[in-house]
């Protein structure tokens, strides 16, 4: 039995989630895009950070409008990446090294190449005609409702071939299934069946709030308060409040078979994207005991400012409490511009591997998306290199996804960074060679080797990954918490400025200074005062022993 099978089943609970975007991770067969083989080569990267698991975005067969997130067989590896074989190698190679593999399930449309849809087209009663989402329309020939599309225009599209509209709720290319119709929930739960069965440890569920859709298809009010900022006010969608084309009851039913289907393997997690910025709302709902394990909205991924207030304000309305579920925290992903960037922090690291370092020791999981150990800013592509069809339709107000999902830094002086021998799908910036993973390995001072040193103690340390959170009183730049386990309490201090500050401990929330190796900084000491100097953007942690709060 490997260490990763001993762990509890709750493995999942503090877990650090490495997210890896597939075509831009490693190239193995010279053709500019990553592949399922590159990632096993490259495991030993990520087993160093302490990461527990790896989530890798899709890889299945796809026509590739949408980079993978339109399917057109569930079941098949997509030959881009590799096949079966390469994936079974990548699973046993990462279970190897005690990492966990979370696949992503794309369950809420598919391709309109799938077979599914090919056939529901056809006709308005063949087996699969109820599979989709379709509608007359209005007698005037416009669209059933004023649903609009995440990517730009109306969610429903004319299809001759049935005289009817369907429901795309992302491109056109993209047909929403119909999660009313039982036969469409048995299938799906028979494609998550087939890849537990394969030996995956979980799943990454895409937009899982878009499953169910309102029957009566009625409009959506309009939004009174659309978000400020870049996020969606480049875009209409943000104009509506989605109370009919999103978030109906009928998903959460179906969260809940799915969470059965996953009980019955004993130690599968189910990670879900709650979507809208205002998920706290629904963040309890989604992660009631039979649901989902673990979810994660758009709280921090949007943020042009991230402070020890705001994740205080989120924490608390998240819930902390032993009946709360399991947020997953994150700053980065594939579909946000990268945080250096976006909070300003281009010639500042530390600006955000501090925020890193803070979410990784508070309740619930941390998804670290690849780059973001070594503190890649945003990619500035010219239109020309655009790929992406959510940029390409929204430019130049907006540029796309693709400045964050540009591939993998590895060497400084490699062509192409060490991500492939040929000309990549997307360049690799000048910016990023200068902070590949190489040059970082050499610098025990980098963002790399300082994220890693925290990550890789803070693994073993079962307070910061089931324990009890209270927070304390602070300066306004520092985030300060306790976490407190089997008798034993970390305070975990965290300066998220550039200036030096002085953090008062109460005599309570004093104890030993515990020195995280290869962390600089981390051992501070309080005075006789209870005061301590926290470095800028430095971390601090004490520990003691006493009855367990939680």
């Amino acid at each position: 039995m490997t260490d990763m099978q001993a762990q509890s089943p709750d493995w999942w609970k503090g877990a650090v989630i490495y997210q890896i975007y597939p075509r831009s991770f490693q190239d193995t067969t010279g053709n500019g895009i990553g592949d399922l083989d590159g990632i096993r080569e490259r495991l030993d990267h990520v087993a160093r950070l302490g990461a527990d698991a790896i989530w890798i975005s899709p890889f299945v067969k796809s026509p590739m409008r949408d980079f993978g997130y339109d399917v057109s067989d569930y079941r098949a590896v997509d030959p881009l990446f590799g096949t079966m074989d390469s994936l079974k190698a990548l699973i046993a190679a990462a279970h190897e090294r005690g990492l966990r593999v979370i696949t992503d399930q794309v369950l809420s449309h598919t391709s309109s190449e799938h077979p599914w849809f090919l056939e529901s087209r056809a006709s308005r009663d063949n087996p699969r005609a109820d599979w989709y989402v379709w509608d007359d329309g209005k007698p005037d020939g416009s669209p059933p409702n004023n649903w609009i599309s995440v990517f730009g225009g109306s969610s429903w599209q004319w299809e001759p071939r049935r005289g009817q509209f369907y429901l795309h709720n992302f491109l056109r290319e993209q047909p929403d299934l119909n999660f009313h119709n039982p036969q469409v929930q048995e299938a799906v739960l028979e494609v998550c069946r087939f890849w537990l069965d394969l030996g995956v440890d979980g799943f990454r569920l895409d937009v899982c709030t878009f499953y169910a859709h309102d029957p009566e298809l009625r409009d959506n009010p309009v939004n009174p308060d659309p978000p400020p900022g870049e996020v969606f006010a480049f875009n209409p969608y943000s104009k509506q409040l989605h109370l009919h084309d999103i978030q109906q009851p009928e998903t959460v039913a179906f969260l809940q078979r799915l969470r059965q289907l996953c009980d019955g393997y004993g130690d599968r997690v189910l990670l879900g994207e709650l979507h809208e910025s205002d998920a706290v709302n629904i963040h309890r709902e989604y992660t009631a005991i039979d649901r989902l394990h673990l979810a994660y909205g758009y709280w921090l991924l949007g943020a042009e400012e991230i402070t020890p207030r705001l994740i205080r304000d989120l924490a608390a309305e998240l819930g902390h409490d032993d009946d709360s579920g399991w947020p997953c925290w994150a700053v980065d992903n594939h579909d946000f511009k990268r945080a250096v960037t976006r909070l300003g922090a281009e010639e500042e690291p530390g600006k955000v591997s501090v925020i890193l370092a803070a979410l990784s020791c508070l309740r619930g999981a941390l998804c670290l998306y690849q780059g973001s150990e070594l503190g890649l800013p945003e990619a500035e592509l010219a239109y020309e290199d655009i790929v992406d069809p959510y940029g390409r339709e929204f430019w130049p107000i907006y540029k796309g996804r693709d400045g964050t999902r540009t591939p993998m830094p590895w060497q400084a002086e490699a062509a192409h960074g060490g991500f492939s021998a040929v000309r990549p799908w997307l360049p690799v910036p000048a910016a990023h060679l200068e902070r590949a993973a190489d040059r970082q390995e050499a610098d025990p001072a980098s963002v790399l080797s300082q994220l890693r040193s925290l990550l890789v103690w803070r693994r073993d340390q079962d307070p910061l990954r089931r324990g009890s959170l209270r927070f304390l009183d602070a300066p306004a730049n520092v985030l300060a918490f306790e976490r407190s386990s089997g008798g034993r309490t970390l305070t975990c201090l965290f300066n998220f400025s550039a200036v030096p500050t002085r953090m008062d401990l109460p005599p309570q929330s004093r104890g030993r200074p515990v020195e995280v190796p290869g962390l600089a900084g981390s051992c501070s000491a309080p005075d006789r005062a209870g005061g301590i100097d926290l470095d800028p953007y430095g971390t601090a942690f004490l520990s003691r022993e006493e009855p367990d709060r939680g």
